[in-house]
């Protein structure tokens, strides 16, 4: 197959999603990569003429990378994930709503251009987390105990904010990652507390958190994607989504994401935008598979250590 990867600047030299294309080519396929963000591009004429099997996207929520697959997906050319998906969850106020809607975990979400305007929430809802409406990667996440304090926090050029109650915690974050199907879950430390003594490892799936997981995929209409839950007095919730996460701590993260990767450009993915998906059936301790079929399998010494790997809970 051929496939596009657009990968921004931030992301040139790192292993997600350098690994997956590094382990496509080794599989024999042909990735083109362009970084919209630091290279000229004759975009209309590279899309127009449909070369690709599949694009993907790998770039910050701001970068110019969602216009291209846009582009790509506007002329009828296979996108790993659906498109307008992504611009739905990178939009941290449409996601709110599209979530609450659909009876997400996902807390009450106040929006201001500024910080100090959060001012206005019910002091009883205090302390809040205030990030950038398209922020990632934990960039511009604070917390703020007090309404005084909001105006110690602003920050230049931030665009839109959020605001949403803090869930207490004890300092780490439930990550749960989804790979067309495949879920894996692991514990890491929160932003909110970068001191905070974690043990940060891949962890059993609790099986109310896997319902969540999958009824994101199916509200989204997302094939590969993460979110970060918080633990907290009165169940999961539910405090960010993200299109192409990091998957750190997977389990032979790049063959497996690059096999889901084939996957989704051969059948298009699922059409799942705005369905809800049934409750899936996940064991409590994922299950040990050495037969599953993998789209390209790797060869010698390696294949053994895949196999000896635990697979992921899947629906």
């Amino acid at each position: 197959m051929k496939l596009c990867f657009l990968v921004e600047e931030l992301y040139r030299h790192d292993g997600m999603p350098l690994d997956v294309v590094r382990q496509l080519t080794s599989w024999g396929h042909q990735v083109d990569v362009v970084r919209p963000g630091g290279s000229l591009l004759r975009i209309s004429e590279e899309v127009r003429a449909g070369t690709h099997d599949a694009w993907v996207l790998k770039t910050v929520s701001g970068g110019p990378g969602l216009t291209l697959l846009e582009a790509a997906a506007a002329v009828g050319l296979t996108t790993v994930n659906d498109a307008r998906s992504i611009r739905a969850v990178r939009d941290k106020v449409l996601a709110s709503v599209i979530a609450r809607q659909h009876g997400l975990p996902v807390p009450v979400t106040y929006s201001a251009p500024r910080a100090t305007l959060f001012a206005d929430v019910p002091e009883e809802l205090f302390p809040l987390v205030v990030k950038p409406a398209d922020g990632s990667s934990g960039r511009g996440v604070r917390l703020v105990s007090e309404p005084g304090r909001l105006a110690d926090t602003e920050q230049a050029d931030e665009g839109q904010l959020i605001a949403q109650p803090y869930v207490p915690n004890a300092g780490s974050d439930l990550k749960v990652y989804c790979l067309a199907g495949e879920f894996h879950a692991t514990v890491r430390r929160s932003p909110l507390h970068p001191d905070a003594p974690v043990d940060e490892r891949a962890v059993p799936l609790p099986a109310e958190v896997a319902e969540a997981a999958a009824k994101v995929g199916a509200v989204f209409g997302l094939d590969l994607y993460g979110i970060d839950v918080v633990l907290g007095p009165d169940g999961p919730v539910i405090v960010d989504i993200n299109d192409f996460p990091s998957f750190r701590q997977v389990p032979d993260a790049a063959s497996r994401l690059a096999g889901a990767v084939l996957e989704l450009a051969r059948t298009g993915g699922t059409d799942r935008r705005g369905a809800i998906a049934p409750a899936p059936r996940v064991p409590v301790q994922a299950e040990i598979s050495h037969a599953r079929h993998r789209p390209h399998p790797t060869v010698g010494p390696e294949a053994a250590m895949v196999a000896a790997v635990p697979e992921g809970a899947r629906i």
